[in-house]
């Protein structure tokens, strides 16, 4: 047990990194630090949720009775990527504090300039820091020890609702960069939304349909046959998932139906460093722009600016 434990808090850090060191210092790139950071950060979610996803289906493949079926990559990988919700935390934390850089400012790390903009990152993305907080509080002794060895075949299919982190991921980086012009978001746009729907939204009923088959009973009695906690669970989980989806919806429809905000910006003589547009936010499902988002950093007096520019130093 301690041994994933301790597994899983090197291989998810070590891997944030060794590749911000590459996209720092690998001579074609020599990308600012900001820029590494930010990248690097969705590098690794994506590289867990193929992880997850492939543990998921072998898992889910190897059940054929879907309550007493066991499977060792069960408990082994949730012990593995326990560390990595606790470190994707602090990965969501830097990537919202360089996001916030303006250029020509000192680095301020006092700690009423840390402070100000750790209580602006918390109210942005409570809803993901609250998401992070319950994987690791609940879900996981949850997922460990009260199930007792029963239901492996449903841990692997939720293994599966990271099937959608890399298109998100992905569509997050394109947001940042100014890219939603580009037929590659668009593109990425439409398989987010499918992937995110079938994998996070119908997920949740599928679970009660295969238990409803299994038990050979009408789908509407399954919430009154199962334990009151595994309902009480099942719409904790699935309501932020039904608010992600809105916003990814919302983001589509103004994606496909050519609103302005998506449309290729005119070209000027400014460096991308001069640009003053906002930022999208940090949990890169919506692409609302926010101008209060530079805010905190002036109350407190400080940026973290000075990181050099887009590409390079």
């Amino acid at each position: 047990m301690w041994a994933l434990l301790v597994a899983g808090s090197v291989f998810f850090p070590g891997l944030f990194l060794l590749s911000k060191s590459c996209l720092r210092h690998t001579p074609a790139l020599r990308w600012s630090e900001g820029d590494a950071v930010i990248v690097s950060a969705r590098l690794v979610s994506s590289i867990q949720a193929v992880m997850a996803s492939s543990a998921g289906y072998i898992i889910a493949t190897s059940c054929d009775d879907i309550v007493e079926d066991q499977h060792w990559l069960t408990s082994s990988y949730i012990l593995f990527a326990v560390p990595y919700f606790v470190y994707d935390i602090y990965a969501m934390f830097m990537c919202y504090w360089y996001k916030l850089w303006v250029k020509g400012h000192e680095v301020d790390v006092s700690p009423k300039a840390l402070g100000t903009v750790l209580s602006s990152y918390l109210r942005r993305e409570f809803l993901m820091v609250l998401h992070h907080v319950v994987m690791v509080t609940v879900c996981f002794p949850v997922s460990v020890f009260w199930r007792q060895g029963k239901g492996d075949y449903f841990q692997g299919v939720m293994f599966l609702a990271e099937l959608s982190t890399p298109s998100v991921c992905l569509g997050k980086i394109l947001i940042q960069y100014k890219q939603q012009h580009t037929l590659l978001h668009k593109v990425n746009g439409g398989l987010m939304l499918v992937t995110f729907f079938i994998f996070r939204v119908l997920l949740f009923p599928y679970l009660y349909y295969a238990y409803s088959r299994y038990a050979s009973i009408p789908l509407y009695m399954v919430p009154l046959s199962v334990p009151w906690q595994c309902n009480l669970g099942a719409a904790l989980l699935m309501a932020p998932q039904l608010y992600w989806f809105c916003l990814i919806c919302r983001g589509a429809f103004r994606l496909f139906t050519g609103s302005s905000r998506y449309r290729r910006p005119p070209p000027t003589p400014c460096a991308d460093s001069d640009r003053k547009d906002p930022l999208p936010p940090a949990n890169g499902y919506s692409a609302r722009k926010r101008e209060r988002d530079q805010q905190p950093l002036r109350r407190a007096g400080g940026t973290p600016g000075g990181w050099g520019s887009r590409r390079g130093s």
